[in-house]
């Protein structure tokens, strides 16, 4: 981004866990998927909890706060604005984040949905997360100190990946992504599965703020009234253009944003204009569309209708491509890869602290004294570093899976992995992301993983497996 961290290694939206189909890929199964459904709905890690030491016979991510995303089948699941689209497109629908969401759908598998990105097109629905508005004098005050990041050195319409924080611990509460509209009006968005937490934690800020600052320093809005869908892959930017209204794209770089309007099939305009952001969670080019509903309830479904309208370029995708697609982007998901337990230096995530911030003279945020001695000196304050594995032939590495040091015969955990999948565009090579134990954390080094109870070679590999191509300036 200019003037914003990549986000080659980031956390941004929503994120699923991996699926496949038959043949090479098929470690990488729906009922694996499904299985977790079953188990998460209690496992959310609870804001305002400490960051205690954890043993190494531990998940890097404690069975209290492991995977959270998905609804127990018990709980009433919401709908997005294109249910009905998916069902119609065969979508195969699961919980995800406490909405009814397509894992997949009947026309491509999840490999070959996974290459279709990488070679076309593809939209996903993420209209389950969470869009948020802040604005008034107090704004950027609040977002920094309950984040890291220098906002204040964004420019209007630019955007960065950051994180919100505990105060006092630094633990991450949530990845985000947040955008700069104007002076002192800020759009960000959060994950659809800690909604009730992050809806809780931002009251207690902004309470408190206003307590201090005044009632007038603030406003808050959810923005329910919004569709939001990512179309990403090669031919993204041609396809968005053939239907932009008095817009260049090419202009438009990744990390920025701009209002559109888009010409619908009948010859009309879209009845408000879209935020249109190039970014993704894909390692692909694309972007993220938000879409108004205010004056037309139906204008989500109409675009996504006019993005699929040739399906030689572009298909629906669902949570599994998203996953597979994201993880070998070396991307993290919130409540396997991240959660209250780290830090973002803790998680290898350092670089969305801006680099002013860093000075224990600056102006201090959330953790601030956690973190900035962590990033000063990583060597002697954090145990474990968040790294990528390539792991040898056989069953992949799953999350949980333990780590463990090649010549220790007694299999002491040195680490876990916390998200591995076979690779669909290096052809099922296993990948796995995880936490080691400091010292062993660097590129080429050789350790066990426990995969059914053998012991198999991992060796520590730098992130992305699959180089991302987000559309810049020329330098």
């Amino acid at each position: 981004m200019s003037a914003v961290q990549p986000l080659r290694r980031g956390l941004h939206l929503v994120a699923s866990r991996s699926v496949a189909t038959s043949g090479p890929l098929a470690a990488n199964a729906s009922v694996q998927l499904l299985a977790r459904q079953q188990r998460t709905s209690s496992r959310l890690p609870a804001v305002g909890r400490s960051l205690a030491p954890r043993p190494w016979g531990a998940p890097a991510l404690s069975q209290q706060g492991a995977v959270r995303h998905y609804a127990s089948p018990s709980t009433p699941l919401r709908k997005t604005q294109l249910y009905d689209l998916h069902v119609a497109h065969g979508g195969k629908m699961v919980p995800f984040g406490g909405f009814s969401m397509p894992l997949q759908y009947s026309d491509l598998s999840h490999v070959e949905s996974h290459m279709w990105t990488r070679e076309k097109a593809s939209v996903f629905d993420v209209s389950h997360m969470v869009q948020h508005q802040l604005s008034g004098p107090g704004a950027m005050d609040l977002l920094m100190k309950v984040s890291p990041s220098s906002l204040d050195k964004l420019k209007e319409n630019t955007s960065t990946l950051s994180c919100l924080l505990e105060d006092g611990t630094g633990g991450i509460v949530d990845d985000c992504v947040i955008t700069r509209r104007s002076a002192d009006t800020f759009y960000f968005v959060t994950n659809a599965g800690r909604r009730d937490e992050d809806l809780a934690f931002l009251e207690a800020e902004i309470s408190a703020y206003k307590a201090a600052h005044g009632p007038d320093s603030l406003k808050w809005e959810i923005l329910e009234n919004r569709g939001l869908v990512a179309l990403q892959g090669p031919l993204a930017a041609s396809v968005l253009q053939a239907h932009a209204v008095d817009t260049d794209l090419s202009t438009l770089y990744f990390g920025n944003c701009r209002e559109i309007h888009l010409t619908l099939p009948g010859g009309e305009q879209t009845a408000e204009p879209l935020l249109v952001s190039r970014t993704g969670y894909t390692g692909e080019d694309g972007f993220e569309i938000s879409i108004p509903t205010a004056k037309d309830a139906s204008l989500p479904q109409k675009v996504t209708e006019l993005l699929l309208a040739d399906p030689a370029q572009v298909r629906l995708a669902g949570l599994a491509a998203r996953d597979s697609l994201r993880l070998e982007a070396g991307m993290c998901l919130y409540g396997s890869d991240i959660s209250t337990s780290q830090t973002p230096p803790g998680a290898s995530l350092g670089w969305v602290v801006g680099k002013d911030r860093r000075d224990p003279a600056a102006k201090p945020f959330n953790g601030a004294a956690t973190i900035r001695p962590q990033l000063a000196s990583p060597a002697k304050t954090l145990s474990q570093r968040r790294v990528g594995f390539t792991v040898e032939k056989g069953p992949p590495a799953r999350e949980g899976a333990f780590l463990v040091d090649l010549n220790d015969e007694s299999r002491t955990p040195i680490g876990v992995i916390t998200s591995g999948l076979p690779s669909p565009s290096l052809g099922g090579t296993n990948i796995a992301m995880g936490y080691v134990k400091n010292g062993m954390h660097k590129k080429g080094t050789e350790v066990g993983v426990v995969v059914r109870n053998k012991v198999r070679k991992a060796v520590v590999t730098a992130m992305p497996w699959i180089e991302s191509k987000f559309y810049r300036p020329k330098a």
